[in-house]
């Protein structure tokens, strides 16, 4: 039978409250016309950021009977996509999903989830890291924001760095195995500077080309949008975009999130919200079309050189 809609395995937790993992991948890769099949890693009454007192409930040993009712019929999927696991035992069952489901006509795609602003997480340590390494070795992309960059290469976390150290750091991470690197959250080389941006800079190991995407530093924060980045970027390159429309995307997005949300006198803690900007997904053309115009603006001017 031909796949009619293409299916992402999502092993990530669920949280009841709060928009991060689960409850914002399911809407958003749904939104772009993709099935979710989930496998549980945890559910939690709430996310864990900015809420005290939460229930939290262990699915490692569940997930093993899940998976292994998924090998007996066969199941088949276009994605494998990761976050946040909560053990080393989770990262091991993570890694063998991967190489039973895994194959060269799918991607699969690890967000190494272990900290954010220079800390790793509460509930993450030293043997995280270790094994978290390892894992990234058998993506073909990776996402980490640019403190999980610094702890998978145990590297110091600088709040400026150089475009060059960037690009260093990218083709370091890139040699542990992934295929494409991407790192979200990177600081500007003057963290003080009036035009401050956040960037996310992308590394394809194969084709040994950078991008970079940037966007004015909005001051505020907001738990889950690294899921909801991740998840842009994987719909929109399983709907057939090339990488850097699918990064132009997943920032554009995100973007629209935060400005919808800054405006509203809301606890942050409840993530961005998401709900106001689903729609804006189900408009993929723009991004191409605003792409092929770049590229011939630059073709343009080209030829303008050449002859003037």
């Amino acid at each position: 039978m031909d796949n009619i809609v293409k299916k992402v395995a999502a092993i990530h937790d669920l949280s009841g409250y709060g928009r991060s993992s689960l409850t914002s991948i399911i809407p958003i890769l749904s939104s772009m016309k993709l099935q979710v099949c989930p496998v549980p890693t945890a559910v939690l009454s709430t996310h864990t950021g900015g809420f005290e007192g939460f229930s939290f409930l262990d699915l490692t040993d569940y997930m093993e009977q899940h998976i292994a009712h998924w090998k007996k019929l066969g199941l088949e999927f276009d994605c494998i996509y990761s976050g946040f696991l909560g053990s080393p035992r989770q990262i091991k069952i993570v890694a063998d999903f991967v190489d039973f489901f895994g194959h060269k006509n799918n991607l699969t795609v690890i967000d190494p989830v272990l900290g954010d602003n220079g800390r790793l997480y509460g509930t993450m340590g030293n043997e995280m890291v270790e094994e978290m390494k390892k894992l990234i070795g058998k993506a073909d992309i990776i996402t980490p924001n640019f403190t999980e960059v610094t702890f998978l290469l145990d590297k110091e976390y600088k709040k400026e760095i150089s475009e060059s150290e960037v690009k260093e750091c990218l083709i370091e991470l890139a040699a542990m195995g992934p295929k494409i690197v991407i790192a979200t959250s990177v600081p500007d080389e003057d963290s003080h500077s009036t035009d401050r941006k956040t960037n996310v800079v992308a590394y394809d190991r194969e084709n040994n080309v950078f991008w970079k995407v940037s966007c004015k530093y909005i001051p505020a924060s907001y738990p889950g949008t690294g899921d909801a980045y991740t998840s842009v970027v994987i719909g929109s390159l399983l709907q057939g975009d090339s990488l850097p429309i699918a990064i132009e995307r997943g920032v554009q997005f995100i973007t629209q999130c935060i400005l919808a949300s800054y405006g509203f006198k809301y606890p942050n803690r409840e993530g961005v919200l998401l709900e106001r900007m689903l729609d804006v997904l189900k408009m993929p053309n723009y991004f191409k079309q605003l792409w092929t115009f770049k590229k011939w603006l630059i073709n343009y001017k080209g030829i303008m050189r050449y002859f003037l």
